[in-house]
């Protein structure tokens, strides 16, 4: 395997890991639950952001931070070890010569997963968020001999000769994301409106909010939120921003509960859910980075590989369900009563539609309510290229 980007230890990230800031009035209406202090669950991840981490995460420092032993729970991870095992053990039951690559590493945990379970297995860890490679960097430290880590958005990091078993797609912002209340992904916590997963990255929300003309924040709302209401946000965000810009996400909490119908408000989740899923996907560019990566991903399988997709809202599955579709369409000319030798789909798909969680995962897990997952294995040394290029 050739990475095309470089493979490194994680940097560091030393920035405070929660806003600690009283949460303005009248925000404390939309936020009665609101965390002010750091709570339990937020502790584990702050002191591995902020603990020292060496250059090598086999040794790390005196004094770093050891990360628990389950941070946060895996969304479907044994279906995912399932669905995965079989590419990564044809050479041997140990995982010995396999390349897997988790595209989406975030805390580590799906990762932590597979190196424990096959101690031959090589992983390469993607992931944009410096803390998030930081903090994997520590849950990963008794595997470092077997991980490389590249921090790239899951398009940057193909080439051509990129040659693997298996590739892993969790998908949508990481639960540790959530739970950084500075990081502005979340509406439940009062923060800057921020919403990068690349902390270098130049666009933050408060950006678009503040500077896109009303028709651009309505064509962000409407196609990546499907907000039905988009056009009257934008406007009262106009409005709104000519006498003070935007600076947290209580003000743009408190904006939507004026904005949007109480009738309306009683159905479908929180209000902000849909321009805040809108506001982080423009932010990051994440659809169009998706239907780059996975054509990509797909190409750089070896016969047999394998890929599993997890997706958690219906934009992205719709891309990868397309993408999904060409790969696994028969390439013989319509109309002929047999396949063409040479002319069968590149893939073959390991699941009937996309599957959901069960129950008792859902209970355990609530993030996993709303996950699709889909999987594919190459049957074919062709290369896919992709929809457009099919």
């Amino acid at each position: 395997m050739t990475p095309c980007a470089t493979s490194s230890s994680p940097p560091v990230d030393h920035g405070p890991a929660l806003a600690r800031w009283p949460l303005p009035e009248p925000a404390l209406t939309y936020f009665p639950n609101a965390r002010y202090a750091i709570s339990d669950r937020d502790l584990p991840a702050r002191a591995a952001t902020r603990a020292p981490i060496s250059k090598d995460p086999a040794t790390p420092c005196k004094g770093a931070a050891v990360m628990p032993e389950h941070p946060h729970d895996p969304v479907l991870l044994d279906r995912c070890v399932e669905l995965l095992l079989p590419a990564l053990t044809r050479r041997s039951a140990d995982g010995t010569g396999a390349v897997l690559v988790d595209a989406t590493l975030g805390a580590g945990g799906h990762a932590e997963r597979f190196l424990r379970q096959l101690p031959g297995l090589r992983l390469v860890g993607l992931d944009r968020d410096r803390t998030a490679l930081a903090i994997a960097a520590e849950r990963l430290a008794p595997f470092a001999d077997r991980v490389d880590y590249v921090q790239t958005r899951y398009d940057g990091f193909w080439a051509q000769d990129t040659a693997v078993d298996g590739v892993l797609f969790d998908l949508g912002v990481s639960s540790m994301q959530l739970d950084r209340a500075e990081r502005g992904f979340s509406y439940s916590h009062d923060a800057p409106l921020d919403m990068r997963m690349d902390q270098d990255a130049p666009l933050t929300a408060a950006e678009i909010l503040n500077t896109y003309d009303k028709s651009a924040i309505t064509r962000i709302l409407q196609e990546f939120g499907e907000e039905r209401f988009a056009s009257r946000i934008a406007g009262e965000i106009v409005r709104r921003r000519a006498r003070k810009p935007f600076e947290t996400t209580a003000e743009l909490v408190e904006l939507l509960y004026d904005v949007i119908p109480i009738p309306a408000r009683r159905t479908g989740g929180h209000p902000g859910k849909r321009t805040f899923q809108a506001l982080r996907t423009a932010v990051n560019g994440e659809l169009d980075s998706l239907r780059s990566a996975i054509p990509s991903a797909l190409s750089a399988l070896r016969l047999g590989g394998r890929i599993v997709v997890m997706a958690y809202q219906s934009l992205e599955d719709r891309i990868v369900k397309g993408e999904f579709a060409a790969a696994t369409a028969s390439r013989t000319p319509a109309g002929l009563p047999m396949e063409l030798p040479g002319h069968e789909p590149y893939f073959v798909s390991l699941t009937r539609g996309a599957e959901k969680a069960g129950d008792d995962e859902i209970a355990r897990n609530p993030r996993s309510a709303s996950v699709r997952l889909r999987a594919l294995e190459k049957q074919t040394s062709d290369k896919f290229v992709g929809r457009e290029g099919s």
